[in-house]
């Protein structure tokens, strides 16, 4: 085919555009020439043109070579040559796959002959990192990262003109119509392909009606995963590069976006909503209009029908293009994701997420209530959210608990029950769930403690009738009325209705659902997703009005974390960028607002669970009894103490009582600092004891505090971090921890300054878990004891049984300490440390002068730590931590054995870390893999968070009562969340 230097593309006109076929052989001599030098050449992947990366014998990558299908000619080359070169200048932080030119400027290209005739071949930049290809979960940060590239290619390309822009694409959506129709008859499937046909007639038809609205532009039109390359620095892919500019035409500039989203459908886990953030990102960089945004979801499932049919089209006639083939599967899933909900849907659900949304529709007041002779003050409304009382104890998990509170209101003399509209659910959450359950109400339900009559609240056509149904026009809106079968309609579809007219006689006991939504709008399910709510809300109305009550209004709580940013210090940090609201807690499960379950795997606060019966009630009681401080003279401080203090081996029989971790482990450095007379604290690295003054200045845990070996006080001394896997000595090495430490301790006392304290946890938490080497505490104890110091243990953590086969952790390394710190588990999330030591040491407190704390042992506080006590032993909770910890080690380890990312599993009883690591050799922390873990898991329904010096390990400490189904589910879900984000060995 003879190259006309301005001769452009036809799509339409031309054809087949299989790829050129070249040989290795071919690439490697162009390559060649162009170079310099000899190059090998690897074939790389192609639509319609042929690839090859061009690198040295040594296997430096050198450049790409490029050879364009032939059917493309000069002047469009150029184009694109010069499009790559205007988003290079304008945007330098992105790396762009630009021609390479000659010292003159000109672009290293020639022409070449292949079977379907000449064509153009020229050196591309390389870029390494590798593109998002495949089918690895895609993060938030890195969708959004797409859609900032987008906004910023459209952006750079808006005023860009050149003649070679004048191009007739298949892949240009303001063709999307005419390339489904001429190429459908390719796919074979007769369900398939009605089902392209039919998404694009329906797609391409509200195109239309914004299309003159539509801004159009230069476009890259293919920053597809294909075509956007990871920073080769990143630790996850994020991409920062682009490649590819042979689809550059003038289109659609909302197309830009629509093209990047629908490449995003295809990979493990994503679903429509999870592009919200590409969305969220072109539009700050670029806005939309309100008709882009409106046009933008549409376009994405013509984007789809396109990449179905051309796909087919291409394996037909092309078949030695494996790139084409092994497309097709993923083409289709785009298609089915694209769309699995409604056009009008997305099309609200995109508007929302970028301020664009329409105002919510309404329900007028009616000529005549809905249901004849039922007042507004004669119906009691149901309130089943996450905040509602009646959702204590669990109710929300119990079959029927909906129809049980409904008779329970009717019993009390409410003469109907109703529900709330687009208010979520707490009812309609399952307990363990990978995704989110349709909690999210589109209508109300109503339940009937007398009959009544159902009425036409205006002038209406019947739209359909049926046992248990009627559906009439209200105005603009259809109003949907289900009941019971065995209840008939007194009118007849077709018919009008005057206001007030009977539509069904409602016997007393009837349940009800009432709907109304858009009439025009498609159907609408009883209750949707939380993530899709937006968009199915924006269909619909609250039909409250028609029965005489007001209207509910959407929950609305966006603005909820930026005024605890406004007020609350930041300091106080949140778990995720954007977490979940969470008001409710029953056992291991976490509510949200939303009416999602999560599985609460990092709740050491609350060992016996989330909302303890006997906790609450016991609060309750005493609350309405007595609560003051305990100087005064009351029994239950005595008994709590008596009973804390059996707990500990002799001569540990003195308690005093405070409110938090930090606090006792500040108590127990003054105790024992008091007792030796001696002011200087020896403790470990990279351990956390809290944020006192004392308590923070022995804390050196570099992700608390980056600066704290820098800024420790001049009394704190530090010795090597005892951690036997990652540490300085591993392995059976570790032994050597222990004389090490001692050492350090006895160096300290020869040069005067003995150390009247050693002090660090007694498992090692901040590590995820480690159990010292045995022996560590026996010898490092016995040496701050010859130089008069005290042992203080830090139980703060793994006391009250977590770790299964200890009540204690000290228990594990076979000592007795001076002094030992307590909090956490002690109040089930009441505030409540505990310092117990011996008599001698507490006596010795005197000197520096008396001890009070207003609500440490107050009568509440100790009610709490009786009733945690009562029931650890009474529930066996310590026994579950052996039994279903070990289950969950189990399985972890298994885990472990298919990828190589997990390092070590730690930990003992339910006190556990799973470590993430590049290399099992080198043990680099795996960081940032470890903080997009979490970001999936929560996702998956579990909530769980990175600890340690290099936040590489979950730490995975669950409320004790934790069953053998949650644990499993856990592990499900890690394994799941592991295989989507690659890590498959």
């Amino acid at each position: 085919m003879p190259h006309d230097e301005y001769r452009t593309i036809d799509f339409f006109a031309q054809g087949a555009l299989p790829a050129p076929q070249v040989t290795l052989a071919q690439a490697e001599h162009i390559g060649t020439r162009h170079l310099g030098i000899d190059v090998r050449a690897q074939a790389l992947g192609s639509q319609q043109d042929a690839n090859f990366l061009l690198h040295a014998d040594d296997g430096t990558a050198l450049a790409i070579l490029k050879i364009a299908n032939p059917a493309f000619g000069p002047t469009e080359i150029e184009a694109q040559d010069t499009a790559a070169d205007l988003i290079a200048a304008a945007h330098p932080e992105l790396r762009i796959a630009t021609v390479l030119r000659r010292l003159d400027g000109s672009p290293q290209c020639t022409t070449v002959d292949t079977e379907s005739g000449p064509a153009i071949a020229r050196l591309m930049r390389y870029l390494p990192g590798g593109p998002l290809s495949g089918p690895r979960h895609l993060s938030p940060s890195t969708v959004a990262a797409m859609g900032t590239i987008a906004g910023k290619v459209s952006t750079a390309l808006r005023d860009f003109h050149h003649p070679g822009l004048k191009r007739v694409l298949q892949w240009d959506l303001r063709h999307a119509d005419r390339v489904v129709a001429k190429l459908a008859e390719h796919i074979d499937e007769p369900e398939r392909r009605a089902a392209v046909q039919a998404a694009t007639a329906d797609a391409w038809a509200r195109v239309q009606k914004l299309a003159v609205a539509l801004p159009s532009q230069a476009v890259h039109l293919d920053l597809t995963d294909d075509n956007l390359i990871c920073s080769p620095d990143g630790r996850l892919p994020m991409p920062d590069g682009v490649i590819d500019f042979g689809d550059v035409t003038r289109s659609w500039a909302v197309g830009e976006l629509a093209v990047s989203i629908s490449s995003m459908l295809h990979h493990d886990g994503v679903e429509p909503h999870h592009v919200l953030p590409a969305v969220r990102a072109f539009h700050a960089v670029r806005p939309l209009s309100p008709e882009e945004a409106e046009a933008l979801w549409p376009l994405v499932v013509l984007r789809a029908a396109g990449l179905v049919a051309s796909g087919r089209h291409q394996a037909a006639v092309d078949e030695d293009n494996a790139y084409a083939k092994a497309a097709l599967d993923r083409e289709w899933h785009i298609f089915e994701q694209a769309t699995r909900l409604p056009l009008p849907v997305m099309v609200h659900l995109i508007k929302d997420a970028i301020g664009l949304a329409d105002v919510p529709a309404h329900s007028d007041s009616p000529a005549h209530f809905l249901l004849r002779g039922l007042a507004a003050d004669d119906i009691t409304l149901l309130d089943l959210s996450t905040g509602a009382d009646s959702m204590d104890h669990g109710a929300w998990l119990e079959a029927g608990t909906e129809d049980r509170l409904s008779a329970a209101a009717l019993a009390d003399g409410a003469a109907a029950v109703a529900t709330r509209y687009a208010h979520p659910r707490l009812t309609q959450a399952p307990a363990l769930s990978a995704a989110s359950a349709p909690t999210v109400p589109t209508g109300i339900d109503l339940w009937l403690g007398r009959p009544v009559v159902a009425q036409a609240p205006a002038t209406g056509k019947v739209l359909a009738t049926a046992p248990g149904r009627v559906e009439i026009t209200y105005g603009p809106q259809a109003l949907t009325l289900t009941f019971p079968r065995t209840v008939h309609p007194v009118v007849s579809t077709g018919s009008t209705v005057q206001a007030g007219e009977d539509l069904a006689h409602l016997p007393t006991g009837t349940s009800l659902h009432l709907a109304l939504r858009n009439a025009d709008s498609p159907s609408v399910p009883l209750s949707v997703r939380p993530e899709y709510a937006a968009g199915w809300l924006a269909l619909t109305a609250d039909p409250a009005p028609l029965i005489g009550l007001r209207a509910a209004g959407r929950a609305q709580d966006r603005d909820l974390l930026d005024r605890r940013d406004a007020v609350f210090a930041t300091v106080q940090e949140h778990y995720y960028a954007e977490p979940p609201r969470i008001e409710r807690g029953w056992r291991h499960h976490l509510l949200s607002t939303d009416g999602r379950s999560y599985l609460d795997i990092v709740n050491n606060v609350t060992p016996l669970g989330h909302a303890h019966p006997r906790v609450e009630q016991a609060v309750s009681r005493q609350l309405r009894r007595l609560n003051t401080n305990s100087r005064f003279h009351y029994a239950s401080v005595v008994e709590f103490t008596e009973r804390l203090a059996a707990l500990l081996p002799e001569p540990l029989d003195t308690v005093f009582l405070v409110n938090s971790g930090s606090e006792a482990v500040d108590l127990g450095l003054r105790l024992a600092i008091g007792a030796s007379g001696q002011h200087d604290v020896v403790a470990l690295r990279e351990a956390y004891h809290g944020w006192t003054y004392a308590s923070d200045a022995i804390s050196t845990s570099l992700q608390d505090n980056p600066n704290a070996l820098a800024t420790r006080p001049s009394w704190v001394h530090t010795v090597d971090s005892p951690n036997s896997y990652r540490g300085l000595h591993r392995g059976a090495d570790a032994v050597r921890y222990g004389p090490e430490a001692a050492a350090v301790i006895d160096e300290l006392a020869a040069s005067g300054r003995p150390a009247g304290a050693f002090l660090s946890e007694t498992f090692y938490g901040n590590a995820g878990g480690v159990a010292l080497p045995d022996g560590y505490l026996a010898e490092v104890y016995a040496a701050v004891r010859r130089h008069g110091g005290l042992a203080v243990a830090d139980e703060v953590q793994v006391g009250y049984g977590r770790l299964g086969h200890w009540f204690w952790g000290f228990e594990q390394q076979q000592v007795v300490p001076d002094v030992v710190c307590v909090a956490k588990a002690m109040g089930n999330g009441h505030p409540l440390g505990a310092v117990i030591t011996s008599k001698s040491v507490a006596d010795r407190y005197r000197d520096q002068g008396y001890f009070f704390s207003s609500t440490g042992g107050s009568p509440v506080s100790s009610v709490v730590g009786l009733t945690v006590l009562d029931t650890l032993r009474d529930e066996d909770l310590q026994g579950n931590a052996v039994r279903v910890g070990g289950r969950l080690k189990s399985r972890l380890e298994a885990l472990a054995d298919r990828y190589g990312i997990i390092g070590a599993v730690h930990g003992s009883g339910l006190y556990l870390g799973l470590e993430l690591v590049r290399d099992r050799v080198t043990l680099e922390p795996a960081t940032e893999e470890t903080a997009e873990l979490c970001d999936r898991m929560l996702d998956l329904g579990v909530i769980v968070q990175p600890t340690g010096d290099h936040l590489n390990i979950l730490k995975i400490k669950p409320p004790l009562c934790i069953d053998a189904s949650a644990v499993d589910f856990f592990v499900d879900m890690l394994d799941h969340a592991l295989a989507q984000l690659g890590y498959s060995r």
